[in-house]
């Protein structure tokens, strides 16, 4: 069964998730701290065979270039409106499971939330390509953690099976996209849901 606590899940990838990364630290520390934190990300072929092998297939849609030309837009446009300065990073050759994996053995290490927010530091303010180990490993040092441990997380089977864990748990949840944010059997999708969730969140507390 899919866990029922409130939680959302994000990706160092998507620049909306960042926003709703940011919305969440910045204006509701609270509701950050209560909730449970999930990657979602493109595995790679060996995890997509493990899935696949497992009956799930989860939801990637290839973007167009207008898609793609849109979000640059629509994401600079939400960025001056936040305050935000963002670099536009270039991935020369994207592989997400470096980076969530990373996070998968950050995160085992008591350290989640301080990876995420150098990683989404690393890809969104500074530009930097988060697919290299090196990077990850750049990270580690930034935190106290050992730099080989995050640099070569997503070779390591113990992480590589916490990995399929979190997708499995993405599946179950019917996750389509980023940012996306459920409490009960409540579904919120995009960072402009966000304050719809809080809302929630907090009139159950009430």
């Amino acid at each position: 069964m899919a866990r029922r606590g409130p939680r959302w899940y994000f990706s160092f990838r998507s620049p909306y998730s960042w926003m709703a990364y940011r919305d969440l630290v910045d204006h509701h520390a609270d509701v950050a701290a209560a909730i449970d934190w999930l990657p979602f990300w493109e595995p790679d072929e060996p995890a997509v065979d493990e899935l696949e092998r497992s009956n799930i297939k989860l939801p990637y849609v290839p973007m167009s270039k207008e898609k793609h030309l849109y979000i640059l837009q629509d994401v600079r446009r939400l960025a001056r409106a936040r305050g935000l300065d963002m670099v536009w990073p270039v991935d020369p050759a994207p592989r997400w499971e470096v980076s969530h994996l990373a996070y998968l053995a950050a995160e085992r290490l008591g350290a989640g939330p301080e990876f995420i927010a150098e990683t989404y530091r690393a890809r969104w303010e500074l530009g930097e390509d988060i697919s290299d180990p090196g990077i990850m490993r750049k990270i580690g040092e930034t935190l106290g953690l050992d730099p080989e441990v995050l640099a070569t997380a997503h070779a390591d089977p113990e992480i590589r099976d916490l990995g399929l864990k979190a997708l499995n748990s993405l599946h179950r949840d019917g996750v389509f996209g980023v940012p996306f944010f459920i409490s009960g059997f409540d579904k919120f999708w995009g960072v402009d849901r966000l304050s719809a969730f809080v809302e929630q969140l907090n009139a159950r507390a009430a």
